[in-house]
């Protein structure tokens, strides 16, 4: 049955005083959020590999402080600990060596993951595997991707709902599209940075897709519209009026078709997700921003 959410990534933002929240510094922003939105993004517990001892997991106060926040009909998208998608550690220079990261696709720190958001399960969408660029040095080819990624997910607790992003322009084919979908694996729409815009990709492979997707609005250029925006996200600084109408007539064509979106809108997608949102819903509804 077709079901289209639209929502933010993340949510504590001051500036949207008035757009979304009431007050400038509400007590809890995201219970006023959920007044407004269906649907959100967690982002921050994808930040959590700071060391071989040092990674950090979701605490279960947070986790039902959250639960505890929402409407019933709530649903939040979740990014998988980058713990478990980081195939080496960041480095701070290009000349550092790559060290290999060694949870990346751990079953057992998945496991704990899982476990520790489990209270919020009856209110989860996707949980995203957002995986970075991964040159020859950090993963062979496409095939051995799949292949360890394959082996991992057949571990897995099947009753979650999972998503994946790639970061690979090259890596979207017919042999991914077909891979997730053979997996029921939902694929995630990334638009922005250097990945090929959202339409060409929906065009080539929308036959091959699963039951549901994620679409993610992002801008080409975070620290040209951070510097524009100067920390308040409260205005449309670069609108995408086109890019817009096109992801409002894939949205609509998906829906028809009774499938699941959830939609994520970035502030750094047009300088403020709220406003792109406005946007977006009279597009889906026939009209012009």
């Amino acid at each position: 049955m077709s079901k289209l959410r639209i929502g933010t990534c993340s949510w504590k933002y001051n500036s949207w005083h008035g757009l979304v929240y009431s007050e400038p510094k509400p007590q809890n922003h995201l219970a006023e959020y959920s007044q407004k939105y269906n649907t959100v993004e967690i982002d921050q517990w994808f930040w959590s590999l700071f060391g071989v001892e040092k990674v950090a997991l979701p605490s279960p106060s947070t986790v039902r402080e959250y639960v505890d926040s929402v409407l019933e009909n709530f649903r939040f998208t979740v990014k998988i600990p980058n713990s478990i998608t980081l195939t080496h550690y960041y480095r701070k220079k290009k000349t550092d060596p790559l060290v290999e990261n060694p949870h990346f696709l751990s079953l057992p720190l998945f496991s704990d993951f899982l476990h520790l958001i489990s209270p919020m399960k009856e209110k989860l969408g996707p949980l995203m595997f957002q995986f970075e660029y991964l040159n020859k040095h950090k993963m062979p080819n496409q095939d051995t991707f799949m292949e360890k990624f394959e082996k991992f997910l057949e571990q897995t607790d099947p009753d979650f709902q999972y998503a994946v992003e790639i970061r690979n322009p090259n890596y979207l084919n017919r042999s991914y599209f077909e891979f997730l979908r053979n997996l029921g694996i939902s694929h995630v729409f990334l638009q922005g940075y250097y990945m090929p815009s959202v339409v060409s990709i929906y065009k080539k492979f929308e036959n091959l897709l699963s039951d549901s997707v994620v679409i993610r609005l992002h801008g080409p250029d975070r620290s040209n519209i951070e510097d524009l925006s100067g920390g308040s996200w409260d205005r449309i600084l670069e609108p995408k009026d086109i890019e817009l109408k096109q992801i409002a007539d894939i949205v609509r064509d998906l829906l028809d078709r009774k499938m699941e979106v959830y939609l994520n809108v970035n502030n750094h997608y047009e300088g403020s997700a709220p406003l792109s949102i406005r946007r977006l819903e009279k597009f889906l509804a026939g009209g012009s921003s």
